[in-house]
């Protein structure tokens, strides 16, 4: 999608401070940090919320992602935690489906 942040990102039109990047996926620090590691995980291939997500096996490789990211941040055995905000009252900003990694300090419950 031409006006939408992460495509640019993908395209090469944008250049965020990538920590992980495949065929099939880019990993970012986030500008907006709300842990000592913030990074987001985007798919490459533009697919709007979760609900538009019908691949599974896409879904499965995106958290893996994450779990491969946290073990080379050596944040894997003290914890962190994995977020997918779904549509305006989820709290997703960019329509661009992502996975929120954070970590770096005790994360308070949001129960």
């Amino acid at each position: 999608m031409s006006d939408c942040l992460f495509c640019k990102m993908v395209a090469g039109e944008i250049t965020p401070s990538v920590v992980f990047e495949d065929d099939e996926f880019l990993a970012f620090n986030d500008i907006h940090p709300q842990a000592p590691i913030h990074i987001l995980i985007i798919p490459k291939r533009h697919i709007s919320t979760l609900n538009e997500a019908d691949d599974a096996l896409l879904l499965g490789k995106l958290l893996q992602v994450s779990v491969k990211l946290s073990k080379q941040l050596n944040v894997a055995e003290a914890g962190y935690r994995t977020v997918i905000n779904c549509n305006a009252q989820g709290g997703q900003v960019i329509y661009h489906l992502h996975v929120h990694l954070l970590a770096g300090r005790q994360l308070t419950d949001h129960r």
